[in-house]
C-alpha cells in the first residue's frame, strides 16, 4: 500500500537510533494542554455539528485532550485515549478541573478499541501521520462512532521539514512524506467518503532547538548547530479536517 510504503519511510534507521543518548520520540505533555479556551478551527466546527444535541466524546490520540475539550460546553462525556500515561493525566486533571465527566484508556489504536468502547463523535487530532496501517486504524474509528468522525491532520508529514537536518547531520535522504491525499486515498479504499476541508493554523509554536536535537538523535553539545540550522527551514502550516457521518 503506498500509505504504508511512505510512513515506513519516515522511520530512524537502527544505526541511527543506536546511538541516540536521549528518546527521539518522546513527547513532553506540558506542550499538549489544552487551551482554556477552546480555538475555533473547521475541525471543532465538524465536531460541534455532530453534536448539535449534546453526546459523548471519545478522543483517539488525545495528548492533553486539545480536541476533546473543545467540544466541553456540549460533551456529556469524554474518554481519551493515548500511548503516554502522562499525556492521559493531563487530559484527566484538565477534563476533572472543568468538572467534565470522563475517563481514560492507556495503550495503542485500535488494539484499545474494545476497552474505550463507542461514543457519538470519535475525534483523532494529529495522529494518522503516527500510523503505519491505516485501515484497521481507521475501520476502528468508524465502529467506535455513532454519530460521526472528525480527523485532523498535517497536509503533509509533520515531521517532513526536518529532512534537510537529516540530510546534514546523518546523510540520510528521507523519502517524499505522505500527504492528506494519500490518507483520504486509504479511507476510499475503506469505503469511506470524507468531507475535506484544508485549512492554515494561524500560528505555530515555536521550534525548539533542544527537542529538535533530540529528535534527530543527536547529542546535547550539538545543540548550537541545530538551532543554526533550524533558522532557515520553513515549517508546514496547512492542515486538513477530514470528516464522515457513520
Amino acid at each position: 500500500m503506498h500509505w504504508a510504503r511512505l510512513q515506513e519511510g519516515r522511520g530512524i534507521p537502527a544505526e541511527i537510533r543506536a546511538q541516540a543518548p536521549a528518546d527521539p520520540w518522546g513527547f513532553d505533555p506540558a506542550a499538549f494542554r489544552a487551551p482554556e479556551v477552546a480555538v475555533d478551527t473547521p475541525s471543532r466546527a465538524a465536531a460541534l455539528a455532530f453534536l448539535a444535541e449534546p453526546g459523548t466524546v471519545l478522543d483517539v490520540g488525545c495528548g492533553g485532550g486539545t480536541a476533546a475539550l473543545a467540544l466541553a460546553a456540549r460533551a456529556t462525556h469524554l474518554t481519551g485515549t493515548d500511548t503516554q500515561q502522562d499525556m492521559l493525566e493531563l487530559f484527566a486533571a484538565d477534563a476533572a478541573a472543568r468538572g467534565i465527566p470522563h475517563r481514560t484508556v492507556l495503550g495503542t489504536w485500535p488494539q484499545t478499541a474494545a476497552a474505550a468502547g463507542t461514543a457519538d463523535v470519535v475525534v483523532s487530532h494529529m495522529v494518522l501521520h503516527n500510523v503505519v496501517d491505516l485501515p484497521p486504524f481507521v475501520t476502528a474509528l468508524s465502529a467506535a462512532a455513532r454519530r460521526g468522525v472528525v480527523v485532523e491532520m498535517m497536509c503533509r508529514h509533520p515531521m517532513a521539514w526536518l529532512d534537510p537536518l537529516w540530510e546534514q547531520f546523518h546523510g540520510l535522504r528521507r523519502p517524499p512524506p505522505a500527504t492528506e491525499v494519500d490518507a483520504v486515498a486509504v479511507l476510499r479504499e475503506c469505503g469511506i467518503e470524507p468531507d475535506v476541508i484544508r485549512w492554515e493554523r494561524r500560528t505555530l509554536p515555536p521550534a525548539d532547538p533542544e527537542w529538535v536535537t533530540r529528535r534527530l538523535c543527536l547529542p546535547a553539545e550539538r545543540l548550537p548547530e541545530v538551532a543554526a540550522a533550524l533558522s532557515g527551514l520553513d515549517r508546514p502550516n496547512l492542515l486538513a479536517t477530514l470528516t464522515w457521518t457513520v
